[in-house]
């Protein structure tokens, strides 16, 4: 069957996709840009890609009459304070497009909506939901509140406090009450819900066995990684100060911390899982997800990451509109070594931030990453999804990969940092040679006053770097 996948570069689109390409079915893979989709060679053979904008009803008109079902597995929490009125737009230009085609089902996944003063947040995502069962179509809604698995956010989140912190001061809203979901089970509720006539029109809250706080979920955390922790709850901790305090300690932005901690004051536990009646799930535990998710990261085979999603960062912009690299009033620190192993250079490219760090004064590196927290920015804290695979759109500690190719021996990055002004960073090799280049297109005074005060540690950082880089060791 013709199958519409909207959100197919997302956390849950990424893990969905392969499934229904296994499966058989025709995947109309919508994205708002095409340069940050980037499925295995096996797949992309198998699909149809459109460059679809939700908020440009014209752009809806290339989905195809014919699909038979669409999964809805976009929102925009995070990337602007109006993000509710975005996410409105958006599916009231979906379901207008929907309303032209043939598509029998729509499968949309919300977020657990227990009480009557709902969060902006999850009351954006329930007005979602009553705006798709609006359409001339069956809609199914599977409504999650916490997804476990390697590389989703509520798992990082978890991770960063818990790694970090022996001892964690806490605002009261650790109290809540959740029922995590491994990740594992979400993708089989989806795709078992696929034109599956037993869930038309209804909607379900899905979860996994485990009722547990907040402040259980992160003991349990430490008690998986034989970690000794101590939580004591504060009740004095404002919503504000417990966003600051999410932001500076986890790799979350501001904006999606605010969000969260909005949340997060809400009780989300299943009250229609009839759901599972329906369709057969493994149903694992709190322990057991945790138990997987560890695995996918120790064998390095994450599929997909939160901190990828433009979510983590404080832009929201095309890649296509970076790629080419100004030249006119800009600023520009050029080197260049001979390189001594071309693969072994190019390897060292490949793993370079996250954990690998950035070759020579890493601890500049980090500074500047404190630096940029203290300002509202990204920071270094997001990491690496893979330590050495590298795509478009990938997140790197405060750079966005914008071009990544081995054969050509080139690597563009975008600076997601607080900056008064636009910053790429690249490296290519060439005829023997390594060409590192660090641009910055200034904004005003403010922004040449900036590029002058940080150019004498270009002379220490850069010229390190690109030496170890091409360096035969």
């Amino acid at each position: 069957m013709k199958v519409l996948l909207t959100g197919a570069t997302g956390y849950i689109g990424k893990r969905l996709l392969p499934v229904l390409v296994d499966k058989g079915h025709q995947v109309i893979c919508c994205v708002r840009d095409k340069k940050r989709f980037n499925p295995k060679k096996s797949i992309l053979e198998k699909i149809e890609i459109l460059e679809i904008d939700l908020l440009n009803r014209d752009t809806l008109k290339q989905i195809p009459e014919d699909i038979d079902a669409a999964y809805y597995l976009v929102h925009s929490m995070s990337s602007s304070g109006n993000y509710d009125k975005l996410e409105q737009t958006c599916v009231e230009n979906f379901r207008a497009q929907l309303n032209q085609t043939k598509v029998k089902q729509v499968i949309y996944l919300s977020g657990i909506v227990n009480e009557d003063e709902l969060s902006k947040h999850l009351g954006s995502r329930k007005n979602v939901e009553t705006e798709l069962c609006k359409g001339n179509y069956h809609c199914t809604t599977l409504r999650a509140g916490i997804i476990i698995g390697s590389g989703s956010a509520s798992f990082e989140i978890i991770r960063d406090l818990v790694e970090k912190l022996p001892v964690m001061i806490a605002p009261k809203w650790l109290n809540t009450k959740c029922q995590p979901i491994a990740v594992a089970d979400v993708i089989t509720l989806l795709y078992g819900s696929l034109l599956n006539e037993a869930v038309y029109d209804k909607s379900f809250d899905i979860g996994g066995p485990d009722i547990l706080t907040y402040k259980e979920m992160l003991l349990g955390f430490s008690k998986a990684r034989n970690l000794d922790r101590a939580i004591f709850i504060v009740p004095v901790m404002t919503p504000r100060l417990s966003s600051y305090w999410l932001y500076f300690v986890t790799s979350t932005s501001y904006r999606l911390a605010m969000a969260l901690v909005d949340s997060m004051k809400v009780e989300v536990i299943c009250k229609n899982d009839d759901i599972k009646k329906i369709i057969l799930i493994k149903d694992y535990t709190y322990q057991q997800a945790l138990k997987r998710a560890f695995t996918k990261i120790e064998s390095n085979e994450i599929v997909s990451s939160w901190k990828d999603s433009f979510a983590s960062s404080k832009l929201n912009f095309n890649i296509s509109d970076f790629i080419d690299v100004p030249t006119h009033g800009c600023f520009k620190d050029k080197r260049n070594r001979k390189v001594q192993d071309k693969q072994k250079t190019i390897q060292k490219l490949w793993r370079i931030g996250g954990n690998t760090g950035w070759y020579y004064g890493t601890w500049l590196w980090k500074i500047r990453g404190y630096m940029d927290k203290l300002v509202g920015g990204v920071g270094l804290r997001r990491g690496r999804t893979s330590p050495s695979i590298i795509t478009s759109g990938d997140a790197i500690d405060f750079w966005r990969v914008l071009y990544a190719n081995k054969e050509e021996g080139r690597l563009l990055l975008f600076a997601e940092m607080k900056l008064p002004g636009e910053a790429w960073l690249e490296f290519r090799i060439n005829d023997g040679k390594l060409y590192q280049t660090a641009t910055f297109r200034a904004k005003g005074i403010l922004g040449r006053l900036y590029w002058y005060s940080v150019f004498p540690f270009h002379g220490f950082v850069f010229n390190g770097m690109i030496s170890h880089l091409a360096a035969k060791e």
